[in-house]
């Protein structure tokens, strides 16, 4: 019988990905050859990059000043990237803002390049809520954000004006609400999360803001190359590549990211609503910064643990349990998970 995946990644994927991408792998468009050993520089791969590349503009209502990039290092490696790419090496600075264990992340990684000025923190707040009342100033050569927080279910539903490049990490909440994407300079975002598989991180880079900084940035950390090269500066990870085209597909075929939206609303409104009504459960997030992704909460009562955990497993619930540096439990919402999963758990949580 089919879980109920509530991981918070590599994620749920549609079942249709599943079927096609399972053909792909004995038989790639009827070549016989998989998926997995073809070129990366044969005409059908080259098609899925080229295709995959277009939808993404397409779903973002992006037109050819910027360009899409897929490369290998997760969005991990792109915390690197980024100042690389935007940081100028004589007196250069940036503007982080502090939201979590990825911002985090990004932030130690852009010190080793310039100054970093951390415009705002929720840290001391273990994270529950997203900061408001900042200001970046025009000394900073980009802000760095992240749109979605994993661990501690906080999302930003709302971007400040600046004046500067604006930089998103989007890894675990891209494409699952509408979005003004062209008020981004540089977006990113790992795949695993609401986007295919692992393996592949999705970069969305408008190109004139590109060879400013009077760096000699290491070739594969340069987002030039990568551009000149079409995404093949080296073999890039083909099946990653091929199931985020399926998923991406299949999400424009069912409406795009407004109709996913709307499910999503719904998903995440049915759990909130039972974790405030029900005494027996606690959400970490402060409401107004609660993520539509990843929904943190506790049990109040911790006698009743082993009745909730026995229960949700054998309601074939996956996933569930909360990041080990948060504890209690965390419910994954992504795009592909269907509303009835989420009334199987709610459904549990009321039996308890």
């Amino acid at each position: 019988m089919k879980k109920h995946n509530f991981s918070a990644g590599p994620c749920i994927l549609p079942q249709e990905v599943f079927q096609q991408s399972s053909q792909a792998i004995l038989d790639f468009n009827g070549i016989g050859l998989s998926i997995l050993e073809i070129s990366h520089r044969s005409k059908d791969f080259v098609q899925v990059m080229e295709e995959a590349r277009a939808i993404i503009k397409r779903l973002m209502n992006l037109n050819d000043d910027y360009e899409v990039l897929f490369l290998g290092g997760g969005a991990s490696l792109q915390f690197a990237m980024v100042p690389f790419n935007l940081m100028p090496l004589q007196n250069g600075e940036a503007a982080y803002l502090d939201t979590g264990t990825w911002a985090a992340g990004a932030i130690k990684e852009a010190k080793k390049l310039g100054k970093v000025n951390v415009v705002a923190s929720s840290k001391e707040a273990q994270y529950s809520f997203i900061p408001k009342d900042y200001t970046v100033g025009k000394e900073n050569a980009y802000f760095h954000c992240t749109s979605n927080n994993t661990i501690y279910g906080t999302q930003m539903h709302h971007f400040p004006k600046v004046d500067t490049l604006m930089v998103c990490d989007m890894s675990s909440d891209i494409f699952s609400c509408q979005r003004d994407y062209s008020q981004f300079d540089l977006i990113y975002a790992g795949a695993q999360k609401n986007m295919g598989p692992a393996g592949v991180a999705v970069v969305v880079v408008k190109k004139d803001i590109l060879g400013k900084t009077g760096r000699d940035i290491p070739s594969y950390l340069d987002y030039v190359q990568h551009i000149h090269k079409e995404s093949m500066y080296n073999t890039p990870p083909v099946f990653s590549v091929y199931a985020t085209l399926l998923t991406l597909q299949h999400l424009e075929k069912n409406g795009g990211v407004a109709a996913v939206e709307k499910l999503n609303k719904a998903k995440a409104q049915l759990l909130y609503n039972e974790i405030d009504r029900n005494p027996l459960f606690e959400g970490f997030a402060q409401k107004e910064d609660r993520s539509m992704m990843n929904v943190s909460f506790y049990l109040t009562d911790d006698s009743k643990k082993e009745a909730f955990d026995n229960a949700w497993k054998e309601a074939n619930i996956s996933g569930l349990n909360g990041h080990r540096s948060l504890g209690g439990y965390r419910a994954s919402l992504y795009n592909a998970l269907p509303l009835e999963s989420v009334e199987v758990l709610v459904n549990v949580m009321q039996s308890i």
